[in-house]
């Protein structure tokens, strides 16, 4: 079981003072049933840092994320996030899960619900918010995505971009201190795909904490502060994107990007 993760490109970007790191993950393992998924994943998110994890399919880039807020167990290792350990306990998942906002490749929204619904069911159920408060953010955040019009609306009368749209403003209004994107364009049309990037963009210039799991490599250069490139349940290689994308280091690297950039 002993396999290590390669020597990054930069370890040292990966420094900063413990009351820094946003996610902190040491020695990560995941199986599911006899097939390994991760194998010692190490990974420091510093607060305010945009990471962008991408890798072939079946790399185990979705299921680290799902690691991180407890949707996916995992059988040795650890993660802490914002000073909380996930572990199996559900008041630790709880309080994990009300920092962490999740945007998803499928939208995920309730259909019998209306937007401004979807938007405010969490905040006045978990955070036990005054339904006018919440309801007073959710218009904010939906007018930070361009859609406050659609707030009367249902999931089913939307395009996909703008429930995707609705789906970051929901995770917005229980003001995460991390954001994490599971490949948020993948099941969208292209012309659908512009204004959910451009909507994630406008929020990484904000500061936020942000993991997203994507192959938009356009994305990536423009937003991310660390590229993270995964294989086979292992973090291969970190870099800015500028190193990562001019002079990768790993051959594996060099494959994954001659196969999507053409």
């Amino acid at each position: 079981m002993g396999v290590t993760t390669e020597t990054r490109a930069d370890p040292a970007a990966t420094a900063a003072a413990p009351a820094d790191i946003a996610v902190k993950i040491s020695g990560l393992y995941k199986w599911f049933g006899e097939f390994q998924v991760l194998a010692d994943v190490d990974l420091e998110v510093a607060r305010g840092e945009r990471i962008v994890i991408c890798g072939p399919s079946g790399s185990g880039k979705s299921t680290l994320i799902r690691c991180i807020n407890a949707l996916e167990p995992f059988q040795r290792g650890s993660i802490v996030v914002d000073g909380v350990s996930v572990t199996d306990d559900l008041k630790r998942i709880d309080e994990v899960r009300r920092e962490v906002g999740m945007v998803f490749q499928q939208f995920n929204l309730f259909p019998h619900l209306t937007v401004l619904q979807n938007c405010t069911l969490a905040p006045i159920h978990v955070r036990k918010m005054p339904r006018k408060e919440a309801e007073e953010i959710a218009m904010r955040y939906l007018a930070r995505v361009r859609i406050p019009e659609q707030a009367g609306k249902y999931p089913a009368q939307l395009s996909g971009g703008q429930q995707q749209r609705v789906a970051i403003a929901r995770a917005l209004c229980m003001s995460p201190k991390i954001m994490m994107f599971d490949e948020p364009t993948s099941a969208l049309d292209p012309e659908m795909v512009k204004e959910v990037l451009d909507t994630m963009v406008e929020l990484a210039q904000t500061g936020m904490t942000m993991l997203c799991v994507t192959h938009e490599m356009g994305f990536a250069r423009q937003v991310a502060d660390r590229v993270v490139f995964m294989d086979a349940g292992q973090i291969v290689e970190v870099n800015t994107p500028e190193a990562f994308f001019t002079s990768p280091q790993h051959e594996r690297t060099k494959l994954f990007l001659g196969q999507i950039l053409g």
